[in-house]
């Protein structure tokens, strides 16, 4: 696998599948292809207790905050081959809510359902972790819905580990 990285890591060209992979900083012009993946992300969830408009509102939403520019550190990027898009990472910087340090988090992780398999993910992944680190980082935390069962398989695969569990009960 042949890796090419310009300064501050900003772009990574990577041969993933017999495909040029590139990954970069995402652009404004990009923020439709990412809201394109949001009824993916809603879908996944599988909260019998919402209603599907109500889970396709907060990813909606949820997207929008985080493609808003703070003062905390983060970076949202594309994975995209041959200038067409195939997923997107947001990474920024959070407290641990044990140690109390600063530890880089994903909020947001999305595939294409035709580029999935195919280590997009993976690449998305390593290079959030490499920009963490960057910042002096020693954590990587991230959250997952419980019944996206696809998705707890590759993070633990990759070696993301439960930490503590949220349990709901609607009443």
């Amino acid at each position: 696998m042949g890796i090419i990285c310009n300064s501050g890591l900003r772009v990574i060209v990577r041969f993933c599948m017999e495909n040029l992979v590139v990954i970069r900083e995402a652009q404004e012009s990009d923020y439709p292809f990412i809201f394109e993946l949001s009824p993916f992300l809603a879908e996944v969830a599988q909260l019998e207790w919402h209603s599907d408009d109500t889970m396709q509102k907060m990813q909606d939403d949820y997207i929008s905050e985080m493609l808003v520019e703070t003062v905390q550190p983060s970076t949202t990027l594309i994975a995209e081959t041959n200038k067409i898009p195939l997923g997107f990472i947001h990474v920024r910087t959070r407290k641990d809510s044990i140690s109390g340090e600063t530890c880089g988090t994903i909020p947001l992780l999305a595939v294409s359902p035709k580029s999935q398999g195919l280590g997009v993910g993976k690449l998305l992944i390593e290079h959030g972790e490499k920009w963490a680190k960057n910042l002096g980082c020693r954590l990587l935390h991230l959250e997952v819905f419980a019944n996206n069962k696809k998705a707890d398989s590759f993070y633990q695969n990759i070696g993301f580990k439960p930490e503590t569990v949220h349990m709901i009960k609607p009443i």
